[in-house]
């Protein structure tokens, strides 16, 4: 029958089922280190709560040891920078709050200036993330993603080998004997409906699209370079073999063509642009309504 845990948590829904049938007992006490590392992930990243990481670094500059989870993703972002040309950024975080996404959820506009370029701002040598003058990040085009990951170790950790993560639709599967995953892309035009299922064996999947968060002209995805939120895509989905890396680059995507990110990640991608085309990898697992 196997296991299953469903719960809110960072402002998503989330569903997790292990193969394994686990005791009470065992459930209880994974469950309990399973929403413990999402916690601490929400103190350190958050940018809606006041006693982060993140906050610290909105209110001082100066050099700042990152936690163990840090350097991964700050490589990530660090790379992906530099690929895009600046649009995909962690320095995204005053923009989304002049926007209206802020820590009220207000959802009211404010003037919007651009974000400051990351030599200005930061330096990361590996270990440490140094602000040279204060700055609100933004990790949302990966941290959800990357929190799906370190959420696997804790149950791999625990000894359990097949299982499958779903956080608001970012998913990883996981099974030992192979079995695959189908899982519907939703429609976002219609959120009742799928366009299509793709197939998942040990792999990530993430899609991206502006229709759950849009208010006034913007969506969560917005442009560092014209301030607006892109509109000729509907969708993104992207199939890796880590959920971090398939979340940074269904945000990518909204950017840059696939052939721009090609040279430097190993992916499949779907694209849903605004008139209903659809383009895709040539061995994208996906089967379409």
């Amino acid at each position: 029958m196997g296991t299953t845990f469903a719960f809110e948590a960072i402002g998503t829904h989330w569903r997790i089922e292990l193969t394994e049938e686990l005791s009470a007992l065992s459930a209880s006490s994974l469950e309990k280190k399973i929403k413990e590392r999402i916690d601490d992930f929400d103190r350190d990243y958050s940018r809606f709560r006041d006693d982060s990481l993140v906050a610290e670094m909105a209110r001082k500059a100066g050099k700042y040891r990152l936690p163990d989870d840090g350097p991964a993703l700050m490589l990530l972002y660090e790379r992906v920078y530099d690929i895009t040309n600046g649009k995909v950024t962690p320095l995204i975080g005053r923009v989304m709050e002049e926007a209206g996404y802020d820590k009220q959820y207000s959802l009211l506009p404010k003037e919007v200036h651009s974000p400051p370029a990351w030599d200005d701002v930061l330096i990361f040598d590996g270990s440490n993330l140094t602000l040279r003058k204060p700055a609100l990040l933004d990790v949302g085009a990966a941290g959800k993603g990357y929190l799906v990951d370190l959420v696997a170790r804790v149950i791999g950790g625990a000894g359990h080998d097949s299982f499958m993560i779903d956080a608001g639709g970012d998913i990883i599967h996981r099974d030992a004997i192979g079995a695959k995953l189908r899982v519907g892309l939703e429609h976002p035009l219609h959120l009742d409906k799928v366009i299509g299922v793709a197939e998942l064996g040990d792999e990530s999947i993430c899609g991206s699209a502006g229709n759950r968060r849009a208010w006034d002209k913007y969506t969560h995805i917005i442009d560092p370079t014209t301030l607006a939120s892109p509109r000729d895509i509907l969708a993104t989905w992207v199939v890796a073999d880590t959920t971090l890396l398939a979340d940074m680059l269904a945000t990518c995507l909204f950017f840059v063509s696939p052939e721009t990110l090609i040279p430097h990640f190993t992916f499949q991608h779907i694209i849903l642009y605004k008139d209903l085309a659809v383009t895709r990898s040539s061995d994208v697992r996906v089967e379409f309504f």
